[in-house]
């Protein structure tokens, strides 16, 4: 739409980075193609957990902007889960897939259930990631959505429906490295994506990582704690009009 970025590597970059080193490597190398975002008072990041959290913590860290999860649950067809029959998301959003409700006869009552179940699973994941602090608000914000990257695009391209509906001014995907042909696909539904690496050759995410461990949920709660505390000291310092101290979080 707006604006797409194909590739931020010179040649001498595709030489030097041929992986990150981890996730929160990568997210410092994505925080420098968010640079127009740095300070921005209305921008939000918003991580896909599990993986997009760390990613997602520097970006909000290089770029002083506030961090949240936004956390989308797939609601799979019975019997055949990796289908999708529609999904769930933070702010009680539910989308659905008319056309594979319709062939396959679903019936309310199986969409209903299956959607409980996400939500139950949901909320569970939410409280223990935020501990009870209120999700932000989106509404008439530019929105950066972040993962660790782009395989299939499914769980992306669901977060962005569900997301168009809280209404943001505008949505960008970022993620270090991701399928070219679903970041293609991306730039048509979205304002923005960044897609720090476009292999020719894409095989997995992991592959462009040289540390790709599973993100566990005690770190994910523990970078969003930090994320949390940063935002609280920039806001009380900016309140008082004393200079933001660095404090030592790393």
């Amino acid at each position: 739409m707006r604006r797409s970025i194909n590739s931020f590597f010179s040649p001498a970059e595709e030489e030097e980075v041929v992986r990150y080193q981890d996730r929160r490597d990568a997210g410092k190398f994505l925080a420098r193609r968010l640079a127009h975002f740095k300070d921005d008072p209305k921008a939000v990041v918003l991580a896909l957990p599990r993986g997009g959290v760390p990613v997602a913590y520097e970006v909000a860290e290089q770029l002083h902007l506030p961090l949240d999860v936004f956390v989308v649950r797939k609601l799979g067809v019975p019997l055949f889960e990796e289908l999708a029959m529609g999904a769930i998301a933070t702010g009680g959003v539910r989308i659905l897939n008319e056309e594979v409700i319709r062939r396959l006869h679903i019936t309310p009552q199986i969409i209903d259930a299956a959607t409980k179940e996400q939500q139950d699973e949901l909320e569970r994941r939410e409280e223990r990631y935020r501990g009870g602090r209120t999700p932000l608000a989106v509404h008439g914000k530019p929105a950066i959505l972040v993962d660790d990257g782009l395989a299939t695009g499914s769980s992306m391209r669901a977060a962005i429906q569900a997301l168009r509906l809280l209404s943001p001014s505008e949505i960008i995907v970022a993620v270090p490295v991701g399928c070219s042909e679903i970041c293609e696909q991306l730039e048509k539904e979205v304002q923005e994506v960044i897609c720090g690496k476009r292999p020719e050759s894409f095989q997995a995410v992991g592959q462009w990582y040289t540390d790709f461990s599973q993100t566990r949920d005690e770190e994910v709660t523990e970078l969003l704690n930090r994320a949390a505390h940063r935002r609280r000291v920039r806001e009380l310092s900016k309140a008082k009009g004393d200079p933001i101290a660095e404090l030592d979080v790393a």
